[in-house]
């Protein structure tokens, strides 16, 4: 676990917007005592509104409402591609963050051009690669770029901005959008409804989640009533279904950052508290309605449940930043439960980087209503490579010979597909993965593939792959094998392949035998048959011997003919059985195979000869029934001759400790023993 100290020293700073001085005025406050003070003044570092601007009206001076967008609309999740991250100067977040985030993408800089130095040199001193620092100069009110910032969507295939109407009376944060609409060179769409973006999460397919402060805010501050809210969240943003839910938290901010966040479009965290505390029947109450709602894939969400304590210890968890590979939690004030939630996420999100950051300045520490996530944003890639398989496969499926996978894959650069990286990825019932090559369905950047060669209740676990000639790959889920999607076939008795032999048995002579197996393609459609070979202990006695190749389309009508052989090389009079498997698209099929030795012992051989223990583990005795031995000849399964002992005796010892175990054939004058050794 990494946990990042903020070392930020306060440096004196001459910064005072257009507000901080019409307050100083208005409130007879002396100018320079905010100069000389090393921290900011309070106005700047609260969330909250201060009791100043609670007398002032939101002015939304550079909002200019516009018709939505005319294409489609799509508002990427978090955890998507993410070409940079966003953030304020001065800091709220501890200056090891930012080289943190700087190691992975660009990191932008908000900052005046008198500061810009400043910042420079505050994160090279911390060893930010400035390779990946980039600064856009203008003016703000505060740090919390999450909540004025710009809300980046897709227009088809373009990117573009969405700006609302900030809820608080912050005209320069206010102005931010349009900055960044000029910093890219993109279009910009305002969207008249009062929002914030704390209180704003999209999981990339047109779900979206709010505190109903949104409805609330939009009326009395716009006049927008709840109907047009939820028209224009779908016109502006793609966003349909809308979940507002009620604020379990309960406090002043009512930002859903402060207590849920997606981790995947089928998967959500939730804050818990205690039962004791008084929130608990709210914090209930949503969980309870996550749980039972239907993600975007057709499913109830998969829930996650993060402890919090309540009360004063700070505990920001679900108030982290997903970007890209890596997850950056805020860390509380209770080192269990900062344990508990950094596990949390490493199971919801296998494959991800988890990082625990600290914070604990006097100023800009987290709060449990302010931490990680409201300082920073993510900006989309632009260019991303985008899988979009809306279809899940999930659940019982009823009974078909193949699955189709359908997906749309996007390659935002404007780049070629790779036609033969885009893949299906398939596990039957836990099997190696294999793929499946998907291929064009005529409808535009919809691709289709197929999973075969499951049987009635088998478990199939896949996800979709792409790569586009940018070099970008992507696959959903994100976590591949490690958290796929799933569904089992319900049960089926199959039609199968039949055999001219119910049971292989060679019996001819004691040097070998052989049997002629003739399989039959009598089900309705064309089989593939994909593996002929031998199972058990003597699995090694027996070869099959046939001229096509595997795997092999088996037409409907067709036979096909197998040689079985049996291929020891030395007399027995013993059974040796194995199993002959035929595995094929419509399952594993068995056939028994068995040779018995023929043989006539001389009458003057032994007739009587003894081998004791067996099974041995180091030793074996050998003896006779009253004659001389003269020699041991010993074969292993493959019929090679291991050993040679010549005896002038009535009993022998002999070791066997350095054999490897298994089944071994002891020859005494010509008589076949069959001796099983131990490890």
């Amino acid at each position: 676990m990494i946990f990042l100290q903020n070392k930020i020293i306060k440096k004196m700073r001459n910064k005072f917007t257009f507000l901080g001085l019409i307050l100083c005025l208005v409130l007879g406050l002396n100018f320079n005592a905010f100069s000389q003070n090393e921290e900011l003044p309070e106005w700047r570092l609260k969330k909250y509104l201060s009791e100043e601007e609670m007398y002032m009206p939101v002015v939304n001076r550079s909002f200019v409402e516009t018709p939505p967008p005319t294409g489609e609309v799509r508002f990427p999740g978090e955890y998507e591609p993410m070409q940079a991250v966003m953030i304020v100067y001065p800091l709220g977040i501890p200056v090891e963050l930012v080289r943190e985030m700087a190691e992975d993408c660009k990191v932008i800089t908000v900052v005046t051009s008198y500061e810009q130095n400043y910042a420079v040199s505050e994160f090279q001193a911390a060893g930010v690669n400035m390779d990946n620092v980039e600064f856009l100069n203008a003016n703000t009110n505060s740090y919390w770029i999450r909540d004025f910032g710009p809300w980046y969507i897709f227009e088809g295939k373009e990117p573009a901005i969405v700006d609302n109407k900030y809820n608080r009376p912050r005209p320069y944060d206010d102005d931010l959008p349009g900055h960044f609409a000029e910093y890219w060179d993109i279009p910009m769409y305002g969207m008249n409804v009062v929002h914030t973006g704390g209180n704003m999460m999209e999981d990339g397919r047109g779900n979206g989640v709010s505190d109903d402060i949104v409805i609330t805010e939009s009326y009395s501050q716009a006049g927008v009533t709840e109907e047009q809210v939820y028209e224009r969240m779908k016109a502006y943003l793609g966003i349909d279904p809308y979940h507002v839910t009620i604020d379990p938290q309960g406090d002043y901010i009512a930002h859903v950052d402060c207590w849920g966040k997606y981790l995947a479009p089928d998967k959500i965290m939730l804050a818990r508290v205690p039962e004791s505390n008084p929130r608990y029947p709210y914090y209930e109450e949503v969980a309870e309605y996550f749980a039972t709602t239907n993600c975007c894939w057709g499913y109830p969400y998969k829930v996650y449940r993060v402890d919090i304590p309540g009360g004063s210890v700070i505990s920001p968890y679900t108030n982290s930043l997903i970007l890209n590979n890596k997850v950056l939690v805020p860390m509380g004030s209770n080192n269990t439960y900062n344990e508990a939630a950094l596990n949390l996420y490493r199971e919801a999100m296998p494959g991800y980087e988890v990082i625990g950051v600290e914070n604990n300045l006097y100023w800009d520490g987290w709060l449990n209503t302010d931490a990680l996530h409201c300082r920073t944003r993510g900006v989309m890639d632009f260019n991303m490579l985008y899988v979009d398989h809306r279809n899940v496969v999930f659940g019982e499926q009823e009974w078909q010979d193949s699955i189709a996978i359908t997906s749309k894959f996007i390659a935002y650069s404007g780049a070629e597909l790779k036609q033969d990286s885009l893949l299906v990825y398939y596990s039957i019932d836990g099997g190696e993965y294999q793929t499946a090559k998907m291929t064009p369905t005529g409808n535009p950047d919809e691709y289709v593939g197929y999973i075969k060669g499951y049987q009635g209740e088998s478990k199939v676990d896949y996800y979709v792959f792409a790569a586009d000639e940018s070099g970008r790959r992507y696959q959903q889920p994100v976590f591949g094998e490690l958290d796929s999607h799933t569904f089992t076939m319900e049960e089926h008795a199959q039609e199968l392949l039949t055999f001219n032999l119910d049971e292989i048995s060679l019996e001819d002579t004691a040097e070998g035998g052989e049997e002629i197996l003739t399989i039959t393609n009598n089900t309705a459609s064309d089989v593939i048959l994909n593996e002929i070979m031998f199972e058990g202990e003597n699995a090694l006695a027996f070869e099959a011997e046939y001229d096509f190749s595997l795997p092999y389309t088996i037409a409907v009508g067709e036979s096909l003919e197998v040689k079985v052989l049996f291929i020891m090389a030395f007399k027995a009079d013993v059974v040796i059985e194995s199993e002959l498997v035929i595995n094929s698209s419509v399952g594993k099929q068995i056939i028994p195979v068995k040779w018995t030795g023929d043989v006539s012992l001389d009458e003057n051989n032994l007739t009587s000869v003894e081998i004791y223990p067996n099974p041995a583990n180091n030793f074996v005795k050998v003896s006779s029934n009253g004659c001389q031995l003269t020699v041991v000849k010993i074969y292993n399964m493959l019929g090679m001759m291991i050993d040679e002992i010549e005896v002038n005796a009535k009993e022998i010892e002999i070791n066997i400790s350095d054999y490897n175990t298994g089944i071994y054939f002891f020859n005494i004058d010509g008589e076949v023993v069959k001796v099983v050794k131990n490890s």
